[in-house]
């Protein structure tokens, strides 16, 4: 099968590659894709084919399609640092998953509050692969069909004269995952080479992000490299280095991982209850076989039975059965269970003997988080056994009121057996931060402990207790007094993000009474009814290149006007600022015929390739002006570096507007995006009707960071102090043409940024949809005066970091 057809893992709004606020994924250095800011909290598998892996922190999951392609789908950005946090996979590596099958669940509040972003690319990893999209920038539903992949596997050159090799030591706090794997792959592509890398005996093409993840790396791994052929050495070397610097470059762990040993925050939060002690107990099962012929059939049936119940399963257990239905399929399990068979064993006591071997394998690893799989391993062996013995899983203790339950360890499928209505708390003896049932307790909000040891099984039973998942700690005779403490603090953690959603539909002032106008970065027509639910007061950005991209011919005036119109429809009154084009670089349409460039990101993009396409840009803006009202209609242009752009597309709109014989002026902005606009806001402000700025690009430029370049992307930061002083010089322009300035890159989707963007004056914040009730409710907590002595403080700062800490310092 050359053609795969996608469908989208997600909910939400598709979006465009080049539109992901992160270099590694944007300049496609991972590969061609797409990317979806979710609305739904499971993921599911995209197409048939077999899940590659997932890591233990269950933010990402690969698998690799029928076809050979090997799809890549990142759930959020930087999530790797949340320690699995917010995050429970479902399936494991080696099921084999239909299209649809759910893969991962998410907790989108929780990811949402801790991760850079929400944005979730999906790239075809691998080469010799051509990807094609249906329209982006559109909201999509989960299972919804978005392109197709076709091509077939490139296979590897290395081997062609001598062997080099090398051992080196990985360093960094999060081996390598996502990012680094790519890194590697890019740089092994642009030198045309190929190496394996080994780790404990197995080993993968570098040249394959996916294999590369595949391995599970480890922070403290020793990994051999062996490259072959001409380029193997040199190769070989500049891995070593790339390796190295990441080690330098990454050196704090997750968060979550605070202790080495003892008690570990798997989930947080603070819970009060009562203590249920659970102790599940196996299915005695027979250990000979009736044949190998009956035992092998039987086994295969039981094993499509579960599989089948996996495939059934939706919500909150998604992650989890994708986990299982890749156990599953995994060959090394099933050759070992079927080698038992054939000594006469029965199927049952084979299979459980398969599990139990694998997972002493994992924990002889000595790797925490590959031991915390065995958790997995076990569930499903259960569940296989009861297939076979025609048993039913005992069922679990009937909770009372706000629970906390005490046990060895919890498997997923008993914590989703448990009744989450009566479920404040859990503790188990063992398990760890990344296994899947701390995943599934974060991701229901659920505050869980791990690792607590063994004293905790002599708690005593119907005892009230209090859980502080953030401090580590089980208090089972609490005074009077910390009851009530707890008790309170419980009830006011629950109704915050309530309150904040609820607070989010209306209109946003300072706590001194400065109005700040929060907005929404928009994609599509379902992006801006979910961005109006969470209270959205307009669009601060239309990221029209869903229109443009993953065709083969320009979006004709009619398309492109009725989806301009369905979007203002679906914000009702609220302003809507179409950006216009931002392609070229990154985002790149083959019908341009625009060809490579040397230096893309410096080259002819957004507003220099709309005005040297003039009949496409006419399209557009005649589009624009009649799909949007009158009273809502903004057009922002991106690119921006010359006084002279904006007098042409000035010009071009009023051209427009004659054409289409618009009665009102429709204002034009541009986006502060490049230190060129920074610089000249004055004289650009005495033109534009207002200024926007893209914090993405400009800390791309402001750095000197090529986004699409993996050995310069760890140095991106918009907390840095030069991008600040950029903004800073933007809203002084701004402000001396009387100009309101708002802030609609990644920066203004967090809470943290906030206090500092208002200092600097900015009055109009576009987040992600999921990000504007936090955003608000941070606004809300602020004054004025605070945030611009932080500013200040900012602006005279060393480094993205002191910054950090003065913006926490505003907001605490």
């Amino acid at each position: 099968m050359s053609e795969i057809v996608l469908l989208s893992p997600l909910a939400g709004w598709l979006m465009p590659l080049e539109e992901v606020p992160d270099p590694v994924f944007a300049e496609r250095m991972m590969g061609d894709g797409v990317a979806v800011d979710p609305l739904g909290e499971v993921l599911q598998a995209p197409a048939d084919g077999t899940i590659i892996s997932i890591p233990d922190t269950a933010h990402a999951a690969t698998l690799r399609l029928e076809n050979g392609a090997e799809l890549l789908i990142h759930i959020g950005l930087e999530t790797v640092a949340l320690g699995g946090a917010g995050f429970r996979a479902l399936v494991r590596a080696g099921d084999m998953v239909k299209a649809g099958t759910p893969l991962i669940e998410i907790d989108l509040a929780e990811v949402g509050k801790r991760a850079r972003s929400l944005v979730t690319p999906i790239v075809v990893a691998n080469e010799g692969f051509e990807l094609t999209l249906k329209q982006t920038s559109r909201r999509v539903d989960a299972g919804q069909q978005i392109g197709s992949v076709r091509g077939a596997a490139v296979a590897s050159d290395d081997q062609d004269g001598e062997t080099h090799e090398r051992t080196v030591r990985v360093d960094a706090a999060h081996g390598l995952h996502a990012r680094p794997a790519a890194r590697i792959a890019a740089l092994l592509k642009r030198q045309g080479a190929a190496i394996r890398i080994v780790r404990h005996g197995k080993e993968a093409n570098a040249r394959s992000t996916v294999s590369l993840m595949a391995l599970g790396i480890k922070q403290g791994d020793e990994i051999q490299l062996i490259g072959g052929g001409k380029k193997g050495r040199t190769a070989v070397d500049a891995v070593a280095e790339i390796i190295a610097e990441i080690g330098k470059t990454e050196t704090e762990a997750p968060a979550i991982l605070t202790r080495a040993s003892g008690p570990i925050c798997a989930s947080p939060g603070l819970a009060v209850g009562t203590i249920v002690q659970l102790r599940p107990a196996d299915v005695p099962v027979e250990r000979d076989g009736a044949g190998l012929g009956q035992e092998r059939e039987r086994l295969d049936q039981a094993l499509h039975r579960v599989a089948s119940s996996l495939d059934a399963d939706r919500g909150v257990a998604a992650e989890l059965a994708d986990a299982h239905r890749e156990l599953l399929e995994d060959p090394e399990l099933l050759s070992r269970a079927r080698g038992e068979i054939a000594d006469g064993r029965s199927a049952a006591f084979a299979w459980r003997a398969a599990c139990s071997s694998a997972r002493e394998a994992l924990i002889g690893t000595g790797d925490e988080l590959l031991a915390a799989r065995g958790a997995d391993l076990l569930d499903l062996e259960r569940a296989v056994i009861a297939q076979l013995v025609g048993a039913n899983p005992a069922p679990l203790t009937q909770l009372p009121d706000e629970a906390i339950v005490v046990a060895p360890d919890l498997l997923p499928s008993e914590f989703l057996a448990l009744d989450k209505g009566r479920l404040a708390g859990v503790c188990t003896v063992g398990g760890g931060p990344t296994s899947h049932v701390a995943i599934l307790a974060a991701a229901a909000g659920i505050p869980m402990i791990v690792a607590a040891g063994s004293a905790v099984l002599y708690l005593p039973e119907n005892s009230v207790a209090i859980l502080d998942a953030d401090s580590r700690t089980i208090d089972a005779s609490p005074s009077a007094a910390k009851l009530d403490e707890a008790r309170q603090n419980v009830s006011a953690r629950r109704n915050r993000r309530a309150a904040e959603v609820s607070d989010a539909q209306q209109l946003c002032f300072t706590a001194d009474g400065t109005r700040i106008e929060v907005f929404a970065n928009l994609a599509s027509e379902a992006d801006a009814k979910a961005a109006v639910e969470l209270g959205a007061e307009g669009c601060g950005l239309l990221r029209t290149e869903f229109l443009a991209i993953g065709r083969t011919s320009p979006p004709s005036e009619e398309e492109q006007s009725e989806a301009y119109s369905a979007i203002a429809a679906a914000l009702g009154d609220r302003p809507l600022i179409v950006r216009t084009f931002d392609i070229g670089a990154d985002k790149k349409v083959s019908y341009l015929g625009t060809g490579d460039e040397e230096n893309p990101a410096l080259g002819l993009r957004g507003v220099r390739l709309s005005l040297a396409r003039p009949d496409l840009f006419a399209t557009q803006l005649r589009a624009i002006v009649r799909g949007v009202p009158d009273a809502q209609r903004r057009i922002m242009l991106p690119m921006i570096a010359d006084v002279q752009e904006l007098r042409d597309a000035r010009a071009a709109l009023r051209e427009a507007e004659e054409a289409v014989g618009a009665a009102g002026v429709t204002p034009l902005g541009i986006m502060v995006e490049t230190p060129a606009s920074a610089l000249l806001a004055i004289e650009l402000a005495a033109e534009a009707d207002f200024l926007s700025v893209g914090t993405n690009d400009l800390a791309q430029y402001a750095l000197a960071a090529d986004r699409t370049n993996s050995g310069v992307s760890v140095l991106l930061d918009s907390f840095h102090p030069a991008v600040l002083r950029l903004i800073g010089l933007a809203s002084e322009g701004a402000s001396a043409r009387e100009r309101w300035l708002g802030v609609c890159g990644g920066l203004a989707s967090d809470p943290l940024a906030v206090p500092l963007l208002l200092g600097l004056g900015v009055t109009e914040l576009s987040a992600a949809p999921a990000a504007i009730p936090s955003i608000k409710a941070a606004v809300r907590r602020l004054r004025l005066d605070d945030c611009r002595k932080a500013a200040e403080r900012a602006l005279a700062a060393s480094s993205a970091q002191e910054v950090r800490t003065i913006a926490g310092e505003v907001l605490a």
